[in-house]
């Protein structure tokens, strides 16, 4: 309903906000009613009652905001409040990505971008969700299914590309996983775990997704030199399976590379004349992952985030450790192992193009176990909408929030989300236009963002005033169950 209604009662109306609806359509004044979990009606509301009424003059009600790329697999269970993310905004969140899922897991893998100390293990899709019922989050969460996970289930050795039998085990734990709920796959060719399987072997598996209607995500094999190929090899992944495709924080990384997101959006152009490929992004020049030797030699400066070996050493620049010990790098690297870092590799007019790029979603990519994290974990959003698109005027906040809300909802599945409109889940944020920002630095990290009022998800607010309501009404969002996707 967008039209003054005859009469009615709701439980909750949101009067007087300036409305962003997710679809990238012009602000608007409106009212916003919620009966139980779903939005009732949209416009001018004066006739209907409410058991309870917010004032929002001079406030901004959007969707709820979807986060594309997170580790919070085991977060959503062992944090649940997830102040983090439900603090800028954030109500679903899509885990397993760069390869890694906590379920289907029955191996050693790199946990330490999901589970640092390694303690969690689900040996089922199914297992895991059972989990996630039992023990609900403050917002909701979709599952991708990792590559890698699925590769420490099925072979002996990671060292080499899949045989035909392997390939076939994955398949069928593939299509198990999809048929409990997950939406998808991810895959992590850059990581050790994954950089040694073949085209051919990622393919076989996406096309396990194409009759689910699922989703493949990948950060690249490489994303310096060879970015192109990379994006080609991600293409042809996807096109095997026929799938709506994600390329993962899309990125130019080393100096060597700055300003070629000129080449590689209009690779991705291209492509997307004969396919859905789809980006997202996080709105820095640093990019946050395990402490690998070959990502910090190509970076201007490194912030170790933790280390095993040496804790002391977390926050500290990896060239001030390097001084003082008298070795390179690679050797600093080693000697701090295992460990997590930030990556200073990327230039501010790549992550500009790629913010414009009109099929770039927003991801934060955050790592929850970090002792010191990115700041990303906590910023992401509010920095979209306040540094970017208020401030610099890189996007409208109109299409800022189609990006972050609208968009995913599309890309991912996720039926009557990512819109405020009637009959839509009241998964709602309220934010001040004029003071949106965030707070979270590279020096304290986590720290809530400004500007964020209210945050709802299923029709129950879980972040007010400053801070975690402790209601958690988050669902897990599966494939086949209307939520996203068709099931085969």
């Amino acid at each position: 309903m967008t039209t003054r209604d005859a009469g009615g009662r709701a439980d909750l109306i949101i009067r007087g906000a300036t409305l962003f609806d997710g679809t990238g359509a012009s602000r608007r004044q409106a009212d916003v009613a919620v009966t139980g979990e779903r939005v009732v009606a949209v416009g001018d509301l004066g006739a209907i009652a409410a058991d309870r009424e917010i004032d929002a003059k001079g406030l901004a009600v959007a969707p709820g905001f979807i986060d594309v790329h997170t580790h919070d697999d085991k977060v959503v269970m062992s944090k649940p409040d997830m102040a983090p993310k439900a603090s800028q905004g954030v109500t679903t969140v899509i885990c397993g990505n760069c390869g890694f899922s906590l379920a289907p897991n029955a191996g050693k893998w790199g946990a330490s971008l999901i589970d640092r100390d390694d303690s969690t293990r689900f040996a089922t899709m199914h297992d895991y969700f059972h989990a996630l019922e039992v023990s609900p989050s403050a917002i909701n969460s979709a599952m991708l299914v990792g590559h890698s996970s699925l590769r420490s289930g099925a072979m002996d050795s990671l060292k080499r590309t899949a045989s035909d039998a392997e390939i076939a085990d994955m398949q069928a734990v593939l299509k198990e996983s999809l048929q409990a709920g997950a939406i998808g796959m991810s895959s992590g060719l850059f990581y050790p775990e994954a950089t040694h399987a073949e085209t051919a072997e990622v393919a076989a598996l996406a096309e396990v997704l194409g009759p689910f209607d699922a989703v493949y995500t990948a950060h690249m094999r490489d994303e310096g030199d060879h970015v192109l190929d990379a994006i080609d090899e991600t293409a042809a992944i996807g096109g095997a399976g026929g799938v709506r495709t994600v390329i993962s924080h899309h990125k130019c990384v080393g100096k060597a590379n700055y300003g070629r997101s000129s080449e590689t959006l209009a690779r991705i152009a291209a492509l997307r004349e004969r396919q859905n490929i789809f980006l997202d992004l996080y709105p820095y020049i640093a990019s946050s992952t395990r402490l690998l030797p070959e990502r910090a030699e190509v970076s201007e400066k490194v912030v170790i985030t933790w280390s095993e070996a040496m804790p002391e050493c977390g926050t500290r620049d990896l060239d001030e450790l390097c001084a003082e010990w008298g070795v390179d790098r690679e050797e600093a690297a080693a000697r701090l192992q295992p460990a997590g870092a930030i990556y200073f590799s990327m230039h501010e007019d790549d992550v500009q193009r790629i913010m414009q790029f009109p099929a770039t979603m927003v991801g934060s990519d955050g790592i929850p176990d970090d002792d010191h994290p990115h700041p990303r974990l906590w910023g992401t959003f509010p920095r979209v909408l306040g540094h970017y698109a208020r401030d610099l005027g890189v996007l409208s906040l109109e299409e800022a929030v189609h990006r972050m809300s609208g968009l995913p909802a599309s890309v991912f599945g996720f039926a009557d989300r990512g819109v405020v409109r009637a009959g839509a889940f009241a998964d709602l944020v309220i934010f001040d236009p004029a003071t949106v920002k965030d707070s979270a630095t590279f020096t304290d990290p986590k720290q809530p963002a400004a500007g964020i009022h209210l945050v709802m998800v299923n029709g129950e607010p879980v972040w007010a005033m400053g801070g975690s309501t402790g209601a958690r009404p988050g669902r897990a969002l599966k494939l086949g169950d209307g939520a996203a996707g068709t099931q085969a």
